[in-house]
């Protein structure tokens, strides 16, 4: 029987899962899920999770059941390609002919003395969990200080302004102005909405440090009771520690197929894979797809695909509190209700019609 393991059910994991069972697995393979939940984590989401406007029940998800599946909880330790097994925390190991590995990112904190030590974060449900106990315990007037203007910071401020319009909040946003990845009407329309609602844009922020309740920016103090640091990801410690080829943001560098060169078993998905994309859940199932193509290829025995087309990325859907959203479509940007509608549909479709 042969074993494909899967580290991390993220979306990328989840697609695989989705796309495999129950009806396309071969009788002579089986699936090990390794996560350290017994649940998917709809991590698109934790801001919200963060900001205390959803419960925790509201962003799990069960992973799928079938007979040919064993689901593993632990935390990986190492990948050992030679000996082709997983080791764990605890010292045990796990077998594997086919693995992908999916074991997304962590916080990037740019070599900032005290960013780690002394933010919080959204990056995994355990630390929103932890950022959201901290968050709602702060009294009327606190000041709440968020690290990165990017999607996650951009979200997190906004749903904070709803949940908690006694905080103050600040966003420090190291460009000229914020998301000016995208268009200027989108991006004036993002800054308009802070500034409608009383969240502080800090433009042209350079944190140079972070002690506790303080963040430095351009070596000047700024008062903090809680500081949340959203800027950066990079891939898990696990990945950067592997012995492969990566790219100048440490993601692994893959062959058109998906796989580390010089070692088919391997497969890498998600934030960990080096794409000409930016990381995104949407890119994680895309690229999840085309690795199921080439698994039952092989488990067939016929040819691998030499290529695959590009991929067809929709765009990007971003929320501005419950009611008002932006985004690109097809290169087309959008503002208001419209976005933040087709963000909770898109929610809400993923969450009751998976696969």
């Amino acid at each position: 029987m042969k074993n494909l393991v899967i580290l991390g059910g993220g979306y990328g994991g989840m697609r695989i899962l989705q796309r495999l069972l129950p009806n396309n697995l071969p009788n002579d393979v089986q699936i090990t899920l390794v996560d350290k939940n017994p649940y998917h984590c709809l991590k698109t989401e934790y801001y919200a999770l963060a900001a205390g406007t959803i419960s925790d029940h509201h962003i799990r998800v069960d992973f799928p059941e079938h007979e040919n599946l064993t689901h593993k909880y632990g935390e990986v330790a190492s990948i050992d390609r030679k000996e082709k097994e997983i080791v764990f925390t605890n010292g045990e190991t796990l077998g594997y002919d086919d693995l992908v590995v999916g074991l997304g990112c962590e916080d990037k904190y740019h070599a900032v003395p005290g960013a780690q030590e002394y933010s919080y974060s959204i990056q995994t449900i355990d630390q929103s969990r932890k950022t959201y106990r901290k968050v709602n315990d702060l009294p009327a007037g606190a000041i709440v200080s968020i690290v990165g203007a990017g999607l996650s910071g951009v979200e997190l401020a906004s749903e904070l302004r709803e949940s908690r319009k006694d905080l103050k909040i600040k966003l420090f946003d190291r460009g000229a102005t914020i998301l000016s990845m995208f268009p200027e009407r989108l991006s004036r329309y993002v800054q308009g909405w802070f500034e409608d609602h009383g969240v502080e844009i800090i433009n042209g922020a350079n944190i140079t440090k972070v002690e506790p309740n303080v963040v430095y920016n351009h070596n000047e103090p700024v008062q903090s009771d809680v500081i949340v640091w959203t800027a950066g990801i990079q891939p898990s410690k696990i990945v950067r520690e592997m012995d492969v080829e990566k790219d100048t943001q440490g993601r692994v560098v893959l062959t058109p197929q998906h796989y580390i060169p010089n070692d088919k078993s391997v497969f890498v998905v998600g934030d960990c894979a080096s794409l000409p994309y930016a990381p995104s859940a949407q890119l994680a199932e895309a690229q999840a797809e085309q690795i199921v193509i080439v698994l039952l290829k092989r488990w067939k025995n016929e040819p691998e695909p030499e290529s695959f087309p590009q991929f067809k990325l929709k765009g990007i859907l971003g929320s501005l509190g419950k009611k008002h959203g932006f985004g690109l479509l097809n290169e087309k940007p959008l503002m208001g209700r419209v976005p933040r509608l087709l963000k909770s549909g898109i929610l809400w479709m993923y969450k009751f019609h998976r696969g």
